[in-house]
């Protein structure tokens, strides 16, 4: 009575070992910005080659009834797929779960009749649980002595049931690093910066849950830096410089080469000096030997080169030279 007892109690446990499937293991919901994703590890069967498919529900943790991951009550399909996660990342508002309530989620393993045993995540909650990753699209514009910062928010989300605000991470290169925030626009300025200076800077936002002021810290955006444009005075200031240096420049010009003239004066006046020239009478003769040169050049002449004055010397003798004077005295 005992042995064929035994072998019965044998036989259902083995029934039973059969029946089951080994559950997914390590089961994880990642929330990141919009992205709402259930992922786990796959069940390997080594003695049966038809494929493992897995099922996906969820509930909310003010009711006891398990819904399917279906288009119709969530709009995705996680019932009976062959892959490792179950993607619920609404596409539009109405898909979503409500994110005010704690929502849990179930996962088992399914080959033809065998089926796993459920394994569940920890209750989340959205806007609790979700990690904000850095405002997307930033764009920086220098001016004069400020930064214009405009990017988007990390990720849409409905007005009534949250909002962003913004911190903007700047500092002078090689600086100490300051904080102004928070933002509520989409847009910030920052002013009062030294004008021609490179400051870098990081954006990142804060989830704050208008229900209950709870609060999400994102992540920063990448380093970025860019330098700040000359304001007035320094524009003023750096065409005053320009002015001074090229009067500067100019002046040294002008003494560098009122020294190289007197340096080489002789051989500047050597260079410009012009060439002696042939008298044309020459040149015509060069041209033409056979004319007789000494009468074109007697020919040419002209008779006030060769007028003269005439000049009388008139002696007279000793005597009568001393009378002379004598008269001429008196």
């Amino acid at each position: 009575m005992k042995a064929s007892l035994s072998s019965e109690l044998w036989r259902q446990w083995a029934f039973y070992s059969l029946s089951q499937l080994p559950a997914p293991r390590n089961p994880k919901v990642h929330l990141y910005n919009a992205e709402r994703v259930l992922s786990w590890e796959p069940v390997s069967l080594s003695n049966d080659s038809r494929p493992v498919v897995y099922q996906v529900q969820y509930k909310y943790a003010s009711g006891s009834q398990w819904y399917d991951f279906s288009v119709d009550s969530i709009g995705v399909n996680c019932m009976n797929i062959t892959t490792m996660e179950c993607d619920f990342t609404p596409t539009s508002p109405s898909q979503e779960f409500l994110p005010h309530l704690n929502v849990s989620l179930r996962v088992r393993a399914k080959v033809g009749d065998l089926v796993s045993t459920w394994v569940r995540v920890p209750w989340f909650q959205y806007l609790r649980n979700v990690t904000v990753g850095p405002p997307e699209n930033v764009w920086v514009t220098p001016g004069e002595g400020s930064l214009v910062i405009r990017f988007s928010s990390p990720f849409d989300i409905s007005p009534s049931s949250a909002t962003f605000l913004y911190y903007v991470h700047y500092w002078e290169k090689g600086g100490i690093q300051k904080v102004k925030g928070p933002f509520r626009s989409n847009s910030i300025v920052l002013n009062d910066l030294k004008p021609l200076r490179e400051y870098c800077l990081q954006v990142k936002a804060q989830l704050v849950w208008t229900v209950s002021k709870l609060s999400r810290l994102g992540h920063l955006s990448n380093v970025s830096c860019y330098e700040t444009a000359a304001d007035a005075t320094t524009k003023l200031q750096q065409i005053i410089i320009i002015a001074v240096g090229i009067f500067l420049l100019l002046l040294a010009l002008a003494g560098a080469c009122f020294f190289l003239v007197l340096k080489y004066k002789g051989l500047i006046k050597y260079w410009f000096h012009s060439p002696p020239t042939i008298p044309l009478q020459i040149e015509e003769y060069l041209k033409d030997p056979s004319q007789p040169i000494l009468e074109a050049l007697d020919k040419d002449s002209s008779p006030k080169d060769d007028a003269w004055d005439s000049v009388s010397i008139v002696s007279f003798p000793e005597k009568e030279r001393e009378d002379v004077l004598q008269s001429t005295l008196n």
